[in-house]
């Protein structure tokens, strides 16, 4: 009797895991083949729209520079910033943007307008000066949450855990 019991219990578990396993699979993949929802669009409207409010307020300027999410960004780099030509844009990878939608929100969007501003300002010329002590101001006075390098992945997993 126990036996049997213990083996229902099993069987329950491994279909509860199952169902888990295609949901989220279902949930990534309609995210991932759909355009991004309303409510994260709205979301990034905003945030940019504070983040021109902060540039204007602290610089005087309100560059509006072409905002593109796109899927075609390599790995997990949250986002980037060209400028080629004269022209400036920022890329923002939609395939980490599900998992991190709030970094994305508070940390990523003025990170990538900071590079931009630098960039139009005439202030970065190479590479090296990408994440000076002058770009790190800039994205703070432009709102940016956490104005570093590279992304913290132990500070975003650990945002989602319900302790703290």
């Amino acid at each position: 009797m126990f036996i049997k019991r213990l083996e229902t219990i099993f069987i329950l578990m491994i279909l509860i895991a199952s169902a888990t396993l295609a949901y989220n699979y279902y949930n990534s993949y309609r995210f991932k083949n759909n355009p991004l929802p309303k409510e994260y669009l709205s979301a990034i409207q905003q945030t940019e729209l504070n983040v021109l409010n902060h540039m204007q307020q602290n610089f005087g300027v309100r560059y509006k520079f072409p905002l593109i999410i796109t899927d075609e960004i390599p790995g997990r780099l949250y986002g980037l910033t060209s400028y080629n030509n004269g022209e400036i844009k920022i890329y923002l990878n939609k395939k980490v943007m599900q998992e991190s939608f709030d970094y994305m929100t508070q940390s990523v969007v003025a990170h990538e307008y900071a590079h931009a501003l630098m960039f139009a300002l005439g202030r970065s010329t190479n590479e090296k000066e990408g994440h000076s002590q002058e770009w790190q101001k800039t994205c703070e006075l432009l709102g940016g949450k956490d104005c570093i390098q590279y992304v913290n992945q132990h500070e975003i997993i650990m945002s989602k855990m319900p302790f703290k």
